[in-house]
């Protein structure tokens, strides 16, 4: 995607100490960023608060981490909601979550038309509550014009349900005539995927300190570079993205092979 320099620019005014717009290479942005967001729980309760307001918080730093991707030019941001696993947690908090999710997709609609946003979604949205599911269609079908950045929202999702997926969908077609075995390459598998047609990501973000991937895009994060900062979500802020892929700039990825001096 195109950089209005201008616009970032100004979105960049008043930088802090330690980071600032020149820091980063603006040819050099990575296409596709996911973000691992972790740590609204932890930063609720730290501050006396209920675990859920931690969730509410996140929002604004969700809202400010999509246009910081628009910003600076990426092709997709995609990030963690909630995995096949966070069932497990307190009901109050799964309903709470679940009417979060539909009650902020509707209010950023808007931001989406402005910035010509096209959403997507990576997990079985099926199986979730009518409410919640019927206002992510809704909002799918409303950016399916759009012709800009790529959000993806990854929402009960799971790698190793998604892998299974694919496998059962690729056996079915073998089964029916239709995909040979010798034909199933990796190729296939990934257009089995819900990341189909996307770039891998190039940087994940993961916020907390937490040091592990969560059963999060396995196949996908084969050769992606991760970020690491002990700064929990709702804190999470576009000087942090900037930092993170400052980062990633310094880094000498070699797919496995060797650099040239």
């Amino acid at each position: 995607m195109q950089i209005d320099e201008k616009k970032l620019a100004e979105y960049y005014s008043g930088a802090p100490d330690d980071i600032s717009l020149d820091d980063v290479d603006l040819t050099r942005i990575p296409r596709h960023v996911s973000i691992i967001m972790d740590g609204n729980g932890r930063w609720a309760q730290a501050r006396g608060l209920d675990r859920t307001k931690g969730h509410v918080a996140g929002v604004d730093s969700l809202r400010e981490a999509v246009t910081t991707s628009v910003r600076l030019g990426l092709d997709v941001l995609s990030v963690y909601a909630f995995s096949t696993e966070n069932w497990k947690r307190p009901q109050r908090e799964v309903d709470m979550l679940m009417h979060l999710f539909a009650t902020t997709l509707l209010k950023e609609l808007p931001l989406f038309h402005q910035e010509n946003v096209r959403l997507r979604f990576f997990g079985d949205i099926e199986a979730l509550p009518a409410q919640t599911r019927n206002v992510f269609e809704e909002g799918l079908d409303e950016t399916a014009d759009h012709t800009g950045m790529t959000f993806a929202l990854a929402v009960n999702y799971g790698a190793r349900a998604e892998l299974t997926r694919a496998a059962r969908l690729i056996a079915q077609d073998v089964a029916a005539g239709i995909v040979q075995p010798q034909d199933v390459d990796q190729a296939l598998v990934e257009s089995h995927l819900y990341t189909a047609g996307l770039p891998d990501p190039e940087l994940l973000i993961r916020t907390s300190g937490e040091q592990r991937l969560s059963n999060y895009l396995l196949w996908q994060l084969a050769y992606t570079e991760f970020y690491v900062t002990p700064v929990m979500w709702p804190d999470f802020s576009r000087w942090d993205m900037l930092r993170a892929i400052r980062s990633f700039q310094g880094r000498h990825r070699r797919f496995g092979g060797v650099v040239s001096a």
